[in-house]
């Protein structure tokens, strides 16, 4: 299999690591995958959760177990903020709106490869608005 290309949004926090972790919170209360009462720390040290992952995953912020910083470059299982160039590329202003972002989304899924996440901080009227991930199962 290749993986599946995913996207996504959730609630802002100037923390991304902190909104990170929310949208996990919430994207596990609406469905557990089958893997009740853990907390997302607990999931990924659960080898069954690993290999539910690795063989398919989510399709969502759960397939990865932590926000790395953006000039760390991409790893397996791990979320990356875009560097600074990279959100150029698509938004020349350096603070894409999720119109920019809706509309780019397939460029910017092309060079995600499986089991990476990607994210970006969205505006509206020129203030923080949401978080948008993205990113590739790791089947």
């Amino acid at each position: 299999m290749g993986g599946n290309g995913w996207a996504a949004t959730g609630p802002y926090q100037e923390d991304l690591r902190a909104a990170f972790r929310r949208a996990q919170q919430q994207e596990l209360a609406e469905d557990d995958h089958g893997f009740p009462g853990q907390g997302i720390v607990e999931l990924w040290e659960d080898e069954d959760w690993r290999e539910y992952i690795l063989t398919g995953g989510t399709g969502t912020v759960l397939d990865f177990y932590a926000l790395i910083d953006a000039g760390a470059g991409d790893q397996e299982a791990m979320m990356r903020p875009l560097t600074e160039g990279e959100i150029r590329s698509w938004a020349p202003d350096g603070r894409p709106t999720r119109e920019q972002w809706d509309a780019s989304i397939s460029q910017l899924l092309a060079p995600v490869g499986r089991a990476i996440g990607r994210c970006t901080v969205l505006y509206r009227d020129g203030e923080p608005a949401e978080v948008a991930y993205w990113g590739c199962t790791a089947d």
